[in-house]
């Protein structure tokens, strides 16, 4: 059976957008803390509308919005009866934006289930049932692959990819280790993404978690040990060697209200947020290493996906509302911008 996201990868990078739980509950569709995509089914048009738009932005793979739509999520929230619902609705519509753009590839969606546990066989079987079931309902809805994601248990990580492998479709697999450098059931970060890749993941890497700084290292590690294709998918946010992940980001001490549950994850995080830049520029350094499968994760707007895919060549529809300074009105160099309105510039 072909591989369609080798194929592609092997013709050159694709663009994989993420991050769709922060970025729509910035829109107010959906609630921090359970940060279950209900979305899918309470207002489709919304999900519809940011897949569009990360489209527009660059994004070859439309990834449908089923992280967290798992059933153990849906038990906390008591909403177990709309499970199957939900994955329907989140990867039609993921299908049907994907076939409105020749070329894209659209995905279906399996993550952390937040229960896995290396020393509970029960709590395992209940996890590897959970992808099965979504990995089926992405077999019957045609999705072209399926995304694993956000991993930090390399058992599960496994579990997830064995799922896949059964329902017949290719498998993207990426991890998002803690702050301890390691899978939390032992593993090292690469020797998990060079037996991932053994075990016949399609691709294998990194995504959430950690920003550009804290990410970039260990990309560089992966794509020295596997042989084949390599993701890379960071948060939009300024962790560093000290707070590698986003989740234990300190904020200001002069910050006059911060967030009342006592740390800026994940509700106060925006002063501590990457401009488009540095996520431009971790998108060419990885590339320049031969990583061909690019993205953001949570807190992605597409205006990061744009400066992504510009990164590596590519000319988006939204390339044509990249910036231009040089018509500021107060920074700009066009002929007609009038000199005692530009020297102002420093004094504004």
């Amino acid at each position: 059976m072909s591989d369609v996201v080798v194929e592609r990868l092997n013709e050159g990078p694709l663009i994989c957008a993420e991050g769709f739980l922060f970025e729509l509950e910035r829109r107010g569709y959906l609630s921090a803390g359970e940060f279950v995509p209900e979305v899918a089914l309470l207002r489709p048009d919304a999900l519809e509308t940011l897949h569009r738009d990360f489209q527009h932005a660059g994004s070859d793979i439309v990834q449908a919005f089923t992280y967290n739509g798992h059933r153990e999520k849906m038990r906390v929230i008591g909403r177990e009866d709309r499970l199957e619902p939900l994955n329907r609705s989140a990867l039609q519509i993921a299908r049907r934006v994907a076939d409105d753009r020749p070329g894209n590839l659209m995905a279906g969606n399996i993550s952390n289930t937040n229960i896995w546990d290396p020393d509970d066989p029960q709590a395992q079987a209940a996890a590897r049932a959970m992808f099965d079931e979504m990995a089926g309902w992405s077999v019957e809805e045609r999705a072209d692959l399926i995304i694993g994601e956000t991993f930090y248990y390399a058992g599960e990580a496994h579990a997830a990819l064995d799922a896949i492998r059964a329902h017949g479709l290719p498998a993207v697999i990426t991890l998002a280790p803690m702050a301890e450098d390691r899978m939390m059931d032992g593993p090292g970060i690469v020797e998990t993404c060079v037996a991932l890749e053994q075990a016949g993941a399609s691709v294998v890497g990194m995504n959430c978690f950690r920003g550009p700084d804290t990410m970039l290292p260990w990309i560089e590690r992966i794509r020295a040990a596997v042989t084949g294709h390599v993701a890379a998918l960071p948060v939009t946010y300024r962790t560093s060697e000290a707070e590698p992940t986003f989740f234990n980001l300190s904020d200001s001490p002069t910050c006059a209200c911060p967030s009342p549950h006592g740390r800026p994850f994940p509700t106060a995080l925006d002063p501590l947020y990457c401009n488009r830049y540095e996520i431009g520029d971790f998108a060419h350094r990885a590339y320049a290493m031969g990583v061909n499968y690019l993205g953001v994760c949570c807190g992605a707007a597409p205006m990061h996906i744009r400066e992504v895919a510009m990164a590596v060549g590519r000319e988006p529809e939204a390339a044509r509302f990249a910036e231009r300074m040089e018509n500021h009105f107060m920074y700009g160099s066009h002929e007609r911008l009038p000199a005692h309105i530009r020297a102002l510039g420093d004094r504004a």
